[in-house]
């Protein structure tokens, strides 16, 4: 880093400052004069100084975060280590890209958080032309699902939405009905597609909501936290399909709901997130939009027992949100300092 900064300086010197040297000495004589060695041996050398000065101190502020990191992260073990079930968890800093991580290669069942995934493959096959957005469904006796949801209480026939709206209702609500309409028209082989295409290994839906049978048998709509942080990463910036896709997805996800992250978080935060949850399984994927400071936030929890999960998920979220807006309010040396406008 410092012979980086001393050959940046010195490039600059032999150029510049022979030319700043050059602008003085005219000022008493009609042909400008280069700078003598000595001189430019002093300047060089002042200059190095004050950058070696610059990169000390903020290799010694790294030396300090990394005790404040270090901290929060033996805060989430201990938090992680109270549950009785098995967690995981990765929170992902989208300035920088620093990590906090549990486990985070371990396989959990989803429960309603894989809508997320079934929400993508429909936005990416209406921009392919596959079907429009606007088109309309009748919701039928067939079609409903137990569970979590609305349209299972409204009348045979009497109810037609359209494919967005059925997306808002699968977010919103969580809608089961509306959840398998969707992977029904998508696909399940076209979804899983998809997420083989991006790279994705480990993150598949391998059957329809409430289906106990094919849950039984360990067909199980699955995911790790680090491919769900790395979803929620993707669709934050904007690299799934296209930037006005990405959007249109993370205004379903902001959709006020109340969520186990969210009640960690102060209630001005906005989040784009989707909760799930069956006997014995608690997850939630979250993109936490904290001013000057967004991240992504993705904890799963599975053999839990009572009401662990929730808990431990509010208290890992006011922890993650502790550390970041530190970072977001503090300067390169620690101190926090409104922002000037």
């Amino acid at each position: 880093m410092a012979a980086l900064c001393y050959e940046v300086f010195r490039h600059h010197l032999t150029r510049k400052s022979a030319r700043f040297v050059a602008s003085v000495s005219a000022v008493r004589r009609t042909k400008p004069v280069k700078p003598s060695p000595r001189l430019k041996r002093i300047l060089r050398a002042t200059l190095f100084a004050g950058c070696l000065a610059v990169t000390t101190g903020a290799f010694a502020q790294e030396a300090n975060l990394k005790i404040i990191h270090e901290k929060t992260d033996a805060r989430l073990k201990e938090i992680a280590a109270r549950s009785r079930g098995a967690l995981g968890l990765l929170a992902l800093d989208l300035t920088s890209g620093e990590r906090f991580a549990l486990n985070e290669n371990l396989t959990f069942p989803q429960a309603s958080a894989i809508k997320i995934a079934i929400l993508m493959e429909v936005y990416k096959q209406a921009g392919e032309g596959k079907f429009k957005l606007t088109d309309t469904r009748r919701i039928e006796k067939k079609d409903k699902t137990a569970g979590s949801g609305v349209l299972q209480e409204l009348g045979d026939g009497t109810v037609q939405l359209s494919i967005h709206d059925l997306c808002v209702l699968m977010i919103l609500v969580s809608d089961n009905t509306a959840t398998n309409l969707l992977l029904d028209l998508v696909g399940m082989e076209n979804l899983n597609h998809t997420l083989e295409a991006l790279g994705f290994k480990q993150t598949r839906v391998r059957r329809r909501m409430l289906d106990t049978v094919a849950s039984w048998r360990g067909d199980e709509n699955i995911s790790t936290p680090a491919e769900a942080a790395r979803i929620m990463e993707l669709l934050f910036k904007g690299e799934f399909v296209s930037r006005h896709v990405c959007d249109e997805i993370i205004a379903i996800l902001k959709k006020t709901k109340p969520t186990n992250l969210k009640s960690g978080l102060p209630a001005d935060v906005v989040i784009a997130n989707k909760p799930g949850s069956i006997s014995g399984v608690a997850t939630e994927w979250a993109i936490v939009y904290l001013k000057d400071r967004p991240y992504v936030a993705v904890v799963m929890e599975n053999y839990g027992l009572e009401d662990d999960a929730p808990t431990a998920m509010k208290e890992i979220s006011r922890a993650l949100h502790e550390y970041f807006s530190r970072l977001a309010r503090a300067t390169p040396h620690g101190t926090y300092v409104e922002k000037p406008k």
